[in-house]
């Protein structure tokens, strides 16, 4: 059983005219999900989360500073990239909340494994800043909330977006009970995810891919180094921060990764998942600019979930 976290609010999030990270991101998800052959999905409305739980890797004032620039009317920007509409606050606490849920709800058995489909995107928030579209960190929230509510003590991220992870490994670089590994592509924003930035604990392990690369190149690092890693890890319960944008399609990046690109690596993941943590993934989605490789990618992504 797969379950598949939903949330109408980041339908009200608004950005710019024009701007990559547009309402039809999440249109075009919903209806890719809405397809016969996802009909066996456990659909499930993403809870809002609560303050205190973006307290578990933000500091107060951070979140204070982003409740209080919601604006009533309009747009406001938070940085050149990232802005907030009156809708944006809700969508940024139900996309936390939709990965507590997720979370909570494989690890008491109640489904293998889950998607959160959500938008804004969390893996570029830091600790005190909302950068690259991003206000919090989704999914290095819901790995503190597995360590520190359901007491685990080995939790992995992987992050495959296009674009390197920064905000995670910001909110995760002195966590000694969580490996995150990212393939990204090098050079592109936000310039870092260099090899040798590898956590306080030797806990990060950032595999730059060059432009141009595809996904052959993809399958053979994640093969010989990265899944090999995430096994010897023995975690308890994989995360994923699920970016579309390495598709050779995307408009913001240079990878040539196709839709069966996604498909084979989200089975290799829940093939690892089952030999060391009973299949236990939890993925959230993050970066897919193209809106029809991002709706098949996605569709790819979630029936690898489904038959695993």
């Amino acid at each position: 059983m797969t379950i598949l976290m939903t949330n109408d609010s980041g339908l009200e999030h608004q950005m710019p005219q024009g701007h990559p990270e547009q309402i039809a991101r999440l249109e075009f998800v919903n209806a890719a999900l809405s397809a016969p052959g996802f009909d066996d999905l456990d659909r499930r409305p993403s809870p809002m989360a609560d303050e205190t739980d973006l307290l578990l890797a933000h500091p107060e004032g951070h979140v204070t500073r982003i409740r209080d620039a919601a604006p009533k009317a309009g747009l406001i920007a938070l940085d050149p990239d990232t802005s907030m509409s009156p809708g944006t606050w809700q969508a940024a606490l139900r996309g936390v909340g939709g990965c507590l849920a997720a979370v909570d709800a494989v690890l008491a058995g109640e489904a293998k494994n889950a998607f959160v489909a959500t938008r804004p995107p969390g893996h570029h928030a830091e600790k005190t800043r909302p950068m690259g579209f991003c206000l919090f960190g989704n999914v290095a929230i819901a790995a503190k909330h597995a360590l520190g509510r359901h007491g685990l003590s080995r939790v992995a991220i992987v992050d495959f977006d296009v674009h390197h992870g920064n905000g995670t490994q910001d909110l995760l670089w002195d966590e000694d009970r969580v490996l995150f590994i990212s393939s990204h592509q090098m050079p592109l924003y936000p310039g870092t995810g260099a090899a040798h930035e590898r956590g306080a604990h030797g806990n990060i392990l950032n595999v730059p891919l060059s432009p141009g690369s595809d996904g052959e190149t993809m399958r053979s690092i994640y093969g010989s180094r990265l899944l090999p890693r995430l096994r010897d890890y023995q975690p308890e319960l994989v995360l994923v921060s699920a970016g579309f944008d390495a598709h050779s399609d995307d408009p913001l990046a240079n990878l040539n990764w196709s839709t069966e690109d996604f498909a084979w690596l989200t089975r290799e993941l829940c093939k690892v998942a089952d030999e060391v943590c009973e299949g236990r993934i939890v993925s959230s989605l993050e970066g897919g600019y193209n809106l029809p490789a991002l709706a098949n990618a996605t569709a790819a992504h979630v029936l690898a979930l489904m038959e695993a």
